[in-house]
């Protein structure tokens, strides 16, 4: 009887261990699963924020509309370009300016590309500073692109220059209706752009 109880408790602990065992392998299982799962849903929130930034990023990069992108030379700020902007904004006009729009790190091609593609209008500060400039003359060439599919874009205003400089500059340009600052206020320019 001896020996049927030591086989009986060497049958109970074999058996124990083995519950044992099979605890602590379903236990390992439920903790990998659980690491998994841990894993899968730090992955769905990332991919939940990424989209989130995605989402965010399209709200900023949502593609502002402006009334008038004006081209000019930086030597004419002072003069005419920046109480000319600072007006067309107070007036309610949404105005692509680069003092407005540019911010440091930007891509200045990129910037004034988008400023170019989404204004309705383009003013051209025409100067002598103006036709010497190698931006301004890009900017120029965006929107003459613009117009030879149709659009009415450019919208010339003559600043310390002459007829005979500006056709020396762009004939088809002197031949637009402009206005001009040696005769026509601020006042009068935003008088004349709030018609259009």
């Amino acid at each position: 009887m001896g020996k049927k109880k030591q086989d009986l408790r060497k049958s109970d602990d074999v058996e124990m261990k083995k519950q044992n065992k099979q605890q602590e392998d379903f236990q390992r299982s439920l903790q990998r699963k659980i690491e998994e799962q841990k894993i899968q849903l730090d992955t769905l929130i990332n991919q939940n924020y990424s989209s989130k930034q995605i989402l965010e990023n399209e709200k900023i990069l949502e593609v502002k509309q402006y009334d008038f992108f004006i081209s000019h030379a930086s030597e004419d700020k002072d003069d005419i370009v920046r109480s000319l902007a600072d007006t067309l904004k107070e007036n309610g006009f949404e105005v692509w300016y680069d003092e407005f729009e540019l911010k440091i790190g930007d891509s200045l091609r990129k910037k004034i590309d988008s400023g170019l593609i989404n204004s309705r209008f383009g003013i051209v500060i025409i100067s002598p500073s103006f036709v010497k400039k190698n931006w301004t003359e890009y900017e120029l060439n965006g929107m003459v692109a613009r117009e030879m599919n149709g659009h009415k874009v450019i919208l010339p205003i003559w600043h310390k220059i002459s007829k005979d400089e500006v056709l020396k500059f762009s004939p088809s340009l002197a031949d637009k209706m402009a206005l001009n600052t040696s005769i026509h206020s601020t006042e009068e320019i935003i008088n004349a752009l709030k018609n259009l």
